[in-house]
């Protein structure tokens, strides 16, 4: 065992011991929701994009208003450094793991996560996400394997992983109809005969009535928000039809992860236009929850990040100043841009189109250069990275990574029991306050 998860086990041993067992009341509804790749710069540039420049005073944000402590997230190592699953299995489970962990820990043994002891108590149980269902963020809460990568045997266990003869989600709503509908095996179709009713068009997400039900609505994860029409917002159209088929015969409650997985995958890409929209999608899921615990009154919404993705900094080059502007004038990704760059083989073109200020000479030349060398290597990214460089450029976004960094993340909670989440903690803290509400 690392000597950091020596610590770590010991201090949550003590503080169960000194801890009393929690007063009523305790929450009967879970709303867990994972900013994947969010950092404390993530939400500071967050403001300053979703400030309305025509008051005179920075407005406030949800994650502002809710804000109540931080975490740690190192994996079980020296890396200090986490991916998706390992952070998943601790923010599931309440056991550190390593890099690349599905619900297992160190000896590849099998974690009981919030999900499964939530369904052995009788809860409905949801996961929404806007990558495929079987990610590493939510496979976390669902499945045990020794890699991330193994994308089938995670979708598989789905199926096989049961509590009482049923699979163990009650709802599932993302992307992933590539895992799930397979040549070898249609898992939809073993759902449907376990009573799951199946979706595989947003614009049909209203046709599930009842639980148990299934929608998978692209072959991995859901198109970027900054991609899609002005107004669209994924992560919350699903929860909002989470909330509304959970609350249906809802006796003993539920318990429900949410992810905004695409401000990890923006981030990756050191694209702030697309972290942003992303994240103004996140937050009006928020939004959602608050109002509906508000409404509700006997349920908690606690909401963190697995790690932070990139290394942003708000303000860069040495200069005193971050453009939220020009964050504002870009309208598509840069990884859209520049399949469409590469479709037309006109820069000028596509660029006019998507962004609302003109390239300069300097900056035009680069990128045909960069859209010469991605034709001649098959290699698209290296478009889409000059593109983000051009606006990370203008808007003074700086990035010290396409990987992810080791800072500590925010955590914010409303509602029944949201005061145990106040101040530091490590993130396996995180899990085992949410556990004990429901043991």
């Amino acid at each position: 065992m690392h000597y950091l998860t020596r610590i770590t086990a010991v201090t949550t041993l003590l503080t169960a011991i000194c801890t009393p067992v929690f007063a009523d009341p305790v929450p009967k509804n879970i709303i867990y929701l994972i900013g994947d790749g969010m950092g404390l710069a993530h939400t500071t540039a967050y403001r300053y994009f979703a400030d309305d420049p025509t008051t005179k005073h920075i407005e406030t944000t949800i994650f502002d208003e809710l804000l109540v402590g931080t975490a740690s997230t190192y994996p079980d190592d020296d890396t200090f450094v986490t991916d998706s699953a390992a952070s998943a299995t601790a923010l599931s489970t309440g056991f550190k793991s390593y890099n690349g962990a599905i619900g297992v820990d160190v000896d590849k043994k099998p974690l009981h996560s919030i999900l499964e002891i939530a369904k052995q108590k009788g809860l409905h149980t949801a996961i929404v996400s806007t990558s495929q269902i079987n990610h590493a963020t939510p496979a976390s809460f669902i499945a045990h394997n020794e890699s991330r990568n193994n994308y089938d045997a995670i979708a598989d266990e789905y199926i096989s992983n049961k509590i009482n003869g049923k699979p163990i989600v009650d709802l599932m709503l993302g992307g992933g109809t590539q895992y799930f509908i397979r040549e070898d095996r249609n898992l939809i179709d073993e759902f449907k005969a376990f009573g799951y009713q199946y979706a595989d068009d947003l614009s049909r997400l209203a046709e599930l009535k009842t639980l148990p039900a299934i929608g998978l609505f692209a072959p991995a994860g859901l198109p970027h928000v900054i991609d899609e029409p002005v107004g669209t917002f994924h992560l919350d159209k699903m929860a909002q039809q989470a909330l509304s088929l959970l609350s249906q015969d809802n006796e003993k409650g539920f318990f429900m992860m949410i992810e905004g997985s695409q401000i990890d995958w923006c981030a990756h890409a050191n694209d702030i236009a697309c972290a942003m929209h992303e994240l103004s999608d996140f937050a009006k899921t928020i939004e959602t929850v608050k109002a509906f615990a508000e409404k509700q009154g006997d349920t908690i919404v606690v909401i963190t990040a697995d790690h932070s993705t990139g290394g942003l900094s708000v303000g860069a080059n040495s200069k005193y100043l971050w453009k939220s502007d020009v964050v504002r004038q870009v309208h598509a990704s840069a990884a859209s841009m520049s399949k469409q760059m590469l479709e037309s083989n006109d820069v000028l073109k596509v660029w006019n189109s998507k962004i609302d200020f003109a390239l300069t000479d300097e900056e035009s030349a680069l990128l045909n250069i960069a859209l010469k060398k991605a034709q001649e290597t098959n290699k698209p990214r290296v478009l889409a990275n000059q593109i983000s460089d051009v606006i990370n450029e203008r808007s003074m976004s700086g990035w010290t990574t396409h990987g992810h960094t080791a800072d500590d993340v925010q955590v914010f909670a409303y509602g029944v029991g949201s005061e145990k989440f106040r101040g530091f903690q490590d993130n396996i803290a995180i899990a085992h306050k949410l556990i004990q509400f429901i043991k």
